[in-house]
């Protein structure tokens, strides 16, 4: 069909029924293109590009308008309204420029958010509810969907994508191991003398087996295909399905004919290698589909309101309002952001700073969403729920993060599209020369254009990415290592700096005790420091070894223990608690969090704390540095902990008491500027920053938001995952590339010869699957492992299995 003949604007075809044609298939879709026209948006025609798998932007017969989200919408304290829609029909980021372009034209408007990855809208707007219908009515006419948001439909759709490839790399395997062995005993037979009728029963054999297969198999990639013809556009999926179509059906001529040469093992065999890659994409991707949606599980489930009259109701979060009182349950995570007004506690602020040490909070601090209330009841007068929270703040910043890192394109595609096209014109002259102008009867110049096809080698083109990746992968696995992302590896190739956040990465994430204190001392607190959950107690009692508790220990929240000793209270905790001065004589160099221990009669015992760096933390950073890594070291801990960690390991930039917020901005300030930065981090207040970075690692014992928002996970205690990574990446980075420069130089020698006529069908086939297997090959040297440290005397120690079950 002809570009005429194709909508301009949802790229279907015209037919001559049609009340638009010839440049419409609907009237439907010439308001459209008229629309986008008088809003001055006709660039976005320039920008698309459209994806054949997601449904056609063809705008819906019903009247716009008799859609009415109103029941949908929520309302604040400040009358803004807001809602969260999942639209169905975007293409690519174009299509998110569009739709957030055309909903804030609308002067109502205050916000409108589009998520590619969840392809989630967040939209607010001020003015009446009832105006929804007209806000949203030109995303409508634009031919998009809008339906109620629901993670669990974005996740049910993955799992079948997920389970039909597992089907299709099923049916696949079965059939290439069969086929496999019936061609191998036709090449036995080539030099044992096998009587033609036995090679063409094998031949049939193999066809009853690959024929079926292959149609099933191969749908992923046909439909892909057939998609993207139509919209006039490649990917590597048109050659893929071509090289595999044209190879069987030659293969089923050739046995038909009573040939000596078949091809089915070569185009089912293909299939079930690029079906595994294609598999493993689609797991990667199921499992880093949203890692913004994980962290709203952080938000409690119910808060407790006590009213005026003192009684207490339970209600959903969102539901609370400003100047309400909560009450926050010693063990419960807190659920609002709000004042505390009565109470004293520790809480657990991880999310926001990162650190393990819970802080003491007391009336007329603040806290907020998401972080758990460790010690004793709280009261706590509401300030901000729902969206307005801090935690909300946090996914938003995650979701601009993934929407940024969806829009990357990888190599394997890249390729294709200049690829593809110079195969299928180098054919179509090849059949049109030798028919036109060297007189062959058609079919004669049909099977030259054929094998012009075929010995172009789609074959080794397609598999030059995903082998290396397989491959890849596979060996970081086995040194505990998990590649979630599919564009993963070739993003850590182009990094020039590298991100480390402080505890629980580039330390342990446990506080130990660094000071030199009395035996006896040491062990009377750790055993009053036994009967509390506290980190610090814990770490005491680790320090001592095994101790048996005090008897009739009572605990202040915030503050300390107190223990009966012979000769009066025994204090165990904070400096104030155990009535020690502020300006008591100390070491200069022993910092960190600390407590006390006052015993009658006695001068009081300080016991200091510090989270030690990783085992190999500094010889990494060593390596790093040499290497000429940009390092920077943020962290939401005091300056005086950073500095002192940041000396230790010879960081020369470091920035403490950094937000959630802050450490995104300063990610994305970075690449603004075009700096590729690796971002290393475990704790929740990571997870944007995560998101944000050009590639991105976590700790397996990272929060399991932080591991959901990275690309790579790595287990065990070793730092030195992060140098195993980057270094495993750019080999696949140069196999990848070998495999390309391979396949390119076989299509240079071979190509003049099939185009002049000379590939016999056994030439053909050798040289396939031969090119093929050169491409594994080259990507084989992935599992070769240099036993030498390299250039800057580091040497990669994989995790034993003990680690990596850490």
């Amino acid at each position: 069909m002809s570009q005429s003949a194709l909508c301009r604007h949802c790229q279907e075809p015209v037919t001559a029924a049609s009340p638009a044609g010839p440049d419409f298939c609907c009237s439907g879709c010439a308001g459209a293109y008229e629309l986008l026209g008088e809003l001055g948006l006709s660039s976005y025609y320039k920008r698309r590009a459209i994806d054949p798998k997601i449904r056609a932007l063809r705008p819906d017969e019903e009247p716009v308008g008799s859609l009415d989200f109103t029941e949908l919408t929520s309302t604040d304290n400040e009358g803004t309204h807001h809602l969260n829609l999942m639209v169905d029909g975007i293409h690519c980021a174009a299509c998110v420029w569009l739709i957030e372009t055309l909903l804030q034209r609308n002067e109502a408007v205050i916000r409108a958010r589009v998520n590619m990855t969840t392809r989630r809208l967040r939209l607010s707007w001020q003015g009446d509810k009832s105006d929804i219908g007209a806000i949203v009515a030109p995303v409508l006419q634009m031919g998009y969907r809008l339906i109620p948001f629901d993670p669990a439909a974005l996740e049910q759709a993955t799992v079948s994508r997920n389970k039909e490839l597992l089907r299709c790399l099923a049916v696949a395997g079965f059939a290439a191991g069969n086929v496999m062995l019936l061609s191998v005993s036709v090449w036995a037979g080539y030099f044992q003398g096998m009587g033609g009728a036995t090679r063409d029963l094998f031949h049939w054999l193999s066809a009853l087996i690959a024929l079926p297969a292959a149609a099933y198999a191969g749908m992923p990639f046909y439909r892909s295909a057939i998609g993207a013809i139509r919209n006039r556009r490649v990917n590597m999926d048109v050659p893929i399905s071509l090289g595999v179509i044209l190879a069987l059906g030659m293969s089923l001529a050739q046995t038909i004919r009573s040939e000596p040469h078949a091809y089915f093992d070569s185009a089912i065999t293909l299939l079930f290698f690029l079906l595994i890659g294609r598999y493993l994409d689609g797991r990667a991707r199921g499992q880093a589909r949203s890692a913004a949606e994980h962290l709203l599980s952080l938000n409690a489930r119910s808060i407790t309101v006590i009213d005026d009259d003192g009684t207490r109701r339970l209600i959903a979060p969102h539901k609370a309002e400003p100047g309400m009182v909560v009450l926050a349950a010693a063990g419960e995570r807190i659920g609002i952001d709000g004042e505390v007004i009565d109470g004293q506690s520790d809480i657990d602020t991880s999310v926001i700073t990162g650190e393990s040490i819970p802080v003491l909070t007391r009336p007329g601090k603040t806290v907020f969403a998401g972080t758990t209330n460790i010690s004793a009841p709280l009261r706590i007068r509401v300030t901000a729920t729902g969206g307005n929270t801090l935690l909300s703040e946090i996914v938003r910043l995650m979701e601009n993060a993934e929407q940024g890192r969806a829009k990357y394109v990888a190599i394997a595609d890249r390729v294709a599209k200049s690829y593809a096209p110079v195969v299928h014109f180098l054919s179509l002259a090849t059949f049109a020369g030798w028919w036109l102008i060297g007189g062959l009867p058609w079919q004669d110049a049909l099977m030259n254009a054929i094998a012009v096809l075929i010995i172009t080698c789609p074959c080794a083109l397609a598999l030059a990415v995903p082998v290396v990746q397989v491959i890849a992968t596979g060996r970081l696995l086995r040194a505990g290592i998990l590649v979630k992302s599919a564009t993963a590896l070739e993003r850590l190739t182009k990094i020039t700096g590298i991100i480390f956040d402080k505890t629980g990465t580039l330390t342990t994430g446990k506080p130990e005790l660094v000071s030199q204190t009395d035996p006896d001392a040491l062990e009377l607190a750790a055993q009053i420091a036994a009967n509390s959950n506290h980190p610090l107690s814990r770490a005491l009692v680790r320090a001592a070894g095994n101790v048996t508790p005090y008897p009739n220990v009572t605990e202040q929240p915030g503050l300390g223990l107190t223990a009966q000793g012979p000769s009066g209270p025994v204090l165990l905790g904070s400096r104030t608690f155990c009535n020690i001065a502020e300006n008591a004589d100390l070491p200069s160099d022993i910092t960190g969090p600390e407590l006390w221990l006052a015993e009658p009669g006695k001068s009081p015992a300080r016991f200091v704390f510090r989270d030690t760096p990783r085992n190999d933390a500094d010889s990494v950073i060593e390596t790093l540095r040499a290497r000429g890594f940009d390092m920077t070291l943020l962290s939401g801990d005091r300056s005086s902990t950073v500095r002192q960690l940041a000396e230790t390991l010879g960081l020369r930039d470091w920035h403490a008491r950094m937000s959630p917020t802050d450490k995104a901005a300063f990610v994305q300030a970075r690449a603004d500027h075009g700096k590729h930065d690796l971002m290393v981090g475990d704790g929740i207040n990571d997870a944007p920053a995560l998101a944000c970075a050009h590639a991105s690692m976590s700790p397996a014992t990272a929060a399991e938001i932080s591991q959901n928002a990275a690309d790579i996970v790595f287990q065990g205690d070793r730092l030195g995952a992060v140098i195993e990574a980057i270094d495993v990446a750019r080999k696949a980075d140069r196999l990848v590339r070998q495999n390309f420069a391979l396949s390119f130089a076989y299509n240079l020698i071979t190509i003049p010869l099939a185009v002049s006529g000379f590939v016999t069908p056994l030439i053909a086939a050798i040289a396939m699957s031969s090119s093929s297997l050169i491409v594994i090959a080259n990507a084989l040297r992935l599992h070769a492992k240099s036993s030498k440290p390299d250039d800057h005397g580091f040497k990669v120690h994989p995790q034993t299995s003990q680690q990596a079950g850490a």
